[in-house]
């Protein structure tokens, strides 16, 4: 069995190993991480090795770091990143050179629809009639997009909401409120399957997941790194925010969608959203307008080439061949977007 792993903002960890009777055997890690002593890659190896295949990503860990001679450096290698590798390859996982990455980059559509393709797109992935998709959302109209567990009373304001033409909508991952702007944002989902993320923790797959967008800021300048859970951000503040919905059909997919200030109107969204003090407290800042840094200020750049920048960046990474929403994906979207994203049903789920 074969693993690989590119631990985020470190290297890439390989384990190769056999799975006899329920017990790792002939375990070899590798990869082009830095490791003193030179002893301590057979520590890890023979710790690893009799390990009862189920051990979790912890116990595994814990048996890493226990045979780990003293004064041992690691860099650009975990215990916890070798142990989640050890996991991907006893799961068969798969990795992003694997797959065959279709671009798709539409004209502005409404909030609603953009909600039903991420559905439609991340549930083709996981019947296995669309592969690995990365789509760049273009707005027709400003937007909330709420969590799918929030309360919508508790974030919008709708006098606010109304005096600016802004539409609500409920998206089916969790996490928080983005205020969108056609302009001012830039938007991503990645839909995927679930073997790219196998023997990954909830948490190790954002982090896996928002890599690719470090590094196409890094081309730009920026040195951002991913803050838990979900966000993006640089020392000046908040660039992104993501959230994953995981589908448990078919062989399973994962949609992953990330929600980027390019340029941000403070006064308007503060008029928009409910931003409490608690969740304000947490951020260690007293002003949301203080929260967000836009790629405009960081980069100089207009927003389409950042956008650009960011797919060539992808592209260069993985390969990226131009697609598009398939008429029966489309049909299949506007019905959903009609039905279900714009019902109050579905908005006022969480009152």
């Amino acid at each position: 069995m074969h693993g690989e792993y590119k631990i985020p903002g470190g290297k890439l960890v390989v384990v190769d190993l056999d799975d006899e009777g329920g017990v790792l055997r002939n375990v070899r890690v590798s990869g082009d991480f830095f490791l003193e002593p030179d002893e301590a890659l057979a520590a890890i190896d023979g710790a690893l090795e009799g390990a009862p295949s189920e051990t979790d990503s912890a116990g595994l860990t814990a048996r890493i770091n226990a045979a780990l001679p003293e004064g041992t450096s690691m860099y650009g290698v975990t215990a916890e990143g070798i142990a989640v590798c050890v996991r991907r390859a006893l799961a068969r996982a798969t990795d992003w050179s694997d797959y065959d990455w279709q671009l798709i980059h539409e004209p502005p559509q409404s909030p609603a629809l953009h909600m039903a393709l991420d559905q439609v797109l991340t549930e083709e992935v996981a019947a296995g009639r669309r592969g690995p998709t990365l789509r760049v959302w273009e707005w027709d109209s400003p937007a909330v997009i709420i969590g799918s567990f929030q309360s919508l009373g508790n974030e919008v304001d709708p006098e606010g909401a109304a005096r600016h033409g802004v539409t609500v909508v409920r998206r089916i991952s969790g996490g928080g409120a983005m205020f969108v702007e056609a302009e001012n944002t830039i938007t991503y989902s990645l839909s995927v399957p679930a073997a790219l993320v196998s023997g990954m923790s909830f948490a190790d797959s954002y982090a896996y997941l928002d890599d690719w967008v470090l590094g196409a800021l890094g081309d730009m300048g920026i040195r951002a790194w991913y803050m838990p859970l979900n966000d993006i951000a640089s020392k000046e503040g908040k660039i992104a925010g993501a959230a994953q919905k995981r589908l448990a059909t078919g062989d399973g997919a994962v949609l992953h969608h990330v929600t980027m200030s390019y340029d941000i109107d403070a006064d308007k969204m503060l008029d928009v959203l409910r931003i409490g003090k608690e969740k304000m407290s947490d951020k260690g800042t007293r002003s949301a307008k203080k929260r967000v840094d836009p790629l405009r200020r960081q980069t100089g750049l207009p927003r389409g080439e950042v956008i650009e920048r960011m797919i060539s960046s992808f592209r260069t990474r993985y390969g990226l061949a131009e697609g598009h929403v398939t008429a029966q994906e489309l049909a299949r979207a506007e019905e959903l977007a009609l039905s279900r994203y714009s019902s109050e049903e579905w908005t006022a789920r969480v009152p």
